[in-house]
């Protein structure tokens, strides 16, 4: 079974990706991220259609502790954060050695 990329975000963050063929994506205004982030996340951590979830790195800060640790601990559909200030998860390179297990960047000694 094939799976398929989904965002979660505001209007202005999916539209986007929505427009380059992302098919699966939940809108949730910025203005409601307090009360509806955590729903819209877990609709799409719960989907088996899913296999990448995308999200703005600042959204992870209006997520309750146990959505938050669980959408960062999923390995499928795995995580996948863009933008911020870039203190959060460690950056693209750390993403993809979660969710692969291996660091393909390191260099040999």
């Amino acid at each position: 079974m094939s799976q398929e990329i989904a965002v979660v975000g505001s209007p202005e963050f999916t539209t986007g990706f929505r427009l380059a063929g992302v098919r699966k994506f939940e809108n949730v205004p910025d203005d409601e991220k307090d009360e509806r982030l955590d729903d819209a996340v877990e609709r799409t951590l719960d989907d088996e259609g899913t296999g990448i979830i995308v999200m703005h790195e600042d959204d992870l800060g209006h997520l309750s502790r146990g959505t938050r640790e669980a959408v960062e601990g999923s390995i499928e559909p795995v995580l996948v954060t863009l933008g911020g200030s870039g203190a959060g998860s460690g950056g693209l390179r750390d993403q993809i050695k979660r969710a692969i297990g291996i660091d393909l960047m390191e260099e040999d000694d």
